[in-house]
């Protein structure tokens, strides 16, 4: 678990740095929208944004923490896909979208999940809340905490829905942290949910509210939002030759806005950028050494491939320079920062990306912490 929390940092980092990119990068494009972003998910790197942090109303955005959750549960077993779930009468009165649930009948959670991935039902996100949390106000208390835990800082809950509340708030960064999280997590339930274009239940058939699913075969998600402050909001994912970006489109004046102006900057992203693969998972980058531990050295490089987006036609010209962090003194644990890797662009900074240890190192015994402790005083 500490790696994977270590991981997560490693691509937060990334996401958040503000670190200026070199000259050659290309001019985006710009949309008729009031937030955007687009990320490339294999680096975490930020290609472009405008008002990543303004703080808008998600409306049905809202419904990727109430999946993420939901997701959890199923892997914590506290619920199973085959469970009947029951419907309160809060849920199948809330308005809005939804999947046509009968009120004091059951229904399967994976049948819920459907709908409230497809059909975008906010009965059946009701439906799943109250089971996972026992009221949806419970429910929110957990979306709020698990916003926190995967550094989402300027996101606030309210429900499980993104029916309006002037609470219930967040931003294009913060969504992206979320989609990209759902999609890191939980790979085969964004498989075999999000790309689904209709889904039919009640003797009811309502298609994917995502237009991107049906003109571009590379999108396979994510997930549509709207309402009248909102306006039209559209957090879409393509994977082209194996290269993953992830676009968060907010505040545009329709539905089909919403699918184009997504389309444009996915489009931009892929043509303006290549992919480069600086090292794999767990490949060292370099040998340190380390002080007072059971052993005198350390590998260090990354817990999953480190892959950069670099403007189309500068992969060749990419050059890394690892910089160590001074004395390491054991203990060290797997995961913990120990260097940075400085990447430039024909000799302009581009990024930095922080170097963790791949092993545990033990604290060494009495006599190897002496010896050490002389060496240090000499070196």
């Amino acid at each position: 678990m500490s790696l994977l929390r270590n991981t997560r940092i490693l691509i937060l980092s990334v996401l958040l740095s503000t670190q200026a990119l070199a000259q050659q990068q290309p001019v985006p494009p710009t949309l008729a929208a009031k937030s955007w972003l687009l990320l490339e998910m294999g680096s975490g790197q930020l290609l472009t944004a405008e008002k990543p942090d303004d703080r808008l109303e998600p409306a049905s955005l809202t419904k990727l923490m109430t999946a993420y959750l939901t997701f959890s549960a199923l892997r914590q077993k506290t619920l199973s896909l085959e469970q009947p779930l029951p419907v309160s009468e809060k849920a199948w009165r809330t308005g809005g979208s939804k999947m046509f649930v009968r009120v004091d009948t059951q229904v399967p959670v994976e049948d819920l999940i459907k709908g409230m991935i497809v059909q975008s039902g906010n009965d059946a996100c009701v439906t799943l809340a109250e089971a996972i949390a026992g009221s949806e106000e419970n429910f929110a208390q957990m979306m709020n905490r698990e916003a926190q835990r995967l550094g989402m800082k300027n996101s606030h809950f309210m429900n499980s829905t993104g029916l309006p509340d002037p609470n219930h708030y967040t931003t294009a960064r913060d969504l992206s942290i979320l989609a990209g999280s759902l999609i890191r997590d939980f790979p085969e339930d964004y498989k075999k949910y999000y790309s689904m274009k209709e889904f039919r239940y009640n003797n009811i058939t309502q298609p994917n509210r995502n237009r991107l699913l049906f003109i571009d075969p590379t999108v396979d998600g994510v997930k549509t939002g709207h309402t009248d402050a909102a306006g039209y909001c559209l957090i879409s994912s393509a994977l082209r030759d194996k290269r993953r970006l992830l676009s968060v489109v907010l505040g545009t004046a329709s539905d089909s806005a919403r699918a184009s102006e997504s389309q444009k900057l996915l489009n931009w992203g892929f043509i303006s950028y290549d992919s480069v693969t600086l090292y794999t998972k767990e490949q060292p980058v370099s040998t340190l050494r380390v002080w007072k531990g059971q052993e005198s050295s350390l590998k260090a490089g990354f817990t999953s491939d480190l892959s950069i987006a670099v403007p189309k036609g500068y992969a060749d010209k990419i050059k890394a320079d690892f910089v160590a962090e001074p004395r390491l003194i054991a203990p060290i644990q797997a995961g913990q920062k120990v260097g940075t890797l400085k990447v430039s662009i024909e000799g302009k900074p581009y990024n930095e990306y922080p170097v963790l240890a791949l092993e545990n190192i033990g604290l060494g015994n009495i006599f190897v912490r002496i010896i050490d402790t002389i060496r240090l005083w000499f070196n």
